[in-house]
């Protein structure tokens, strides 16, 4: 394990230590495609969540594997945050309805003040980061003996969680312009102002 006291800096960490607690406020359109958390099945279609910036306390990240209600296995990263607060959100999910073709559903906040959530969890296929400051990391450390961040309790218990497997967990971080492409979404509680939700004929996505 490498444990790294203090304040760590790296720029475009990549796609697979970024805390997606960008994405609290995509519960609305996870709940419309029957996609709540890990303990749930999934729907299994990817949307996207952006944000300017956003600070995080407690974080938490792993691997897992979601199943949606056809049986299909997704594997996913697990990025918990105790607590999160996002500025910029954006959040888009492409609909392909019948006759009328492709539709986006697209919702948007956090502009004058920033979205704040607790408990968040998000299940993700690709994240980035423009810039990624974290603080007393470790990386390398056992999923079952993260503490700085959450565990999914349908996560502990689900037959993919391996407590020996490869975890990463942070006492804090702050990040700026963040994409993330996930399957799910689940949170304790999410606060987001100035909230706006449109649905758009055509392609409008936040990325």
């Amino acid at each position: 394990m490498m444990h790294s006291a203090g304040r760590t800096r790296w720029k475009r960490f990549a796609a697979f230590m970024v805390p997606s607690v960008v994405a609290c406020a995509t519960l609305g359109i996870v709940m419309a495609q029957g996609a709540l958390a890990a303990s749930f099945f999934i729907s299994g279609q990817r949307f996207k969540v952006a944000a300017n910036s956003l600070t995080a306390r407690g974080l938490s990240i792993y691997g897992m594997v979601d199943v949606t209600r056809k049986g299909e296995l997704v594997p996913v990263l697990v990025t918990g945050a105790r607590q999160a607060s996002v500025s910029g959100l954006c959040q888009s999910l492409v609909l392909d309805l019948p006759v009328l073709g492709p539709y986006t559903l697209r919702l948007t906040g956090g502009d004058r003040r920033p979205a704040e959530a607790t408990n968040m969890f998000l299940d993700s296929t690709a994240q980035f980061a423009g810039n990624a400051n974290f603080s007393d990391i470790d990386i390398g450390i056992a999923q079952g003996a993260i503490t700085k961040g959450p565990i999914n309790p349908g996560d502990r218990d689900s037959r993919f969680f391996d407590p020996d497997g490869f975890g990463q967990q942070a006492a804090g971080a702050t990040l700026t312009d963040v994409r993330v492409t996930a399957v799910a979404i689940s949170a304790g509680t999410f606060n987001v102002p100035d909230l706006s939700v449109q649905l758009k004929q055509g392609h409008h996505e936040c990325f």
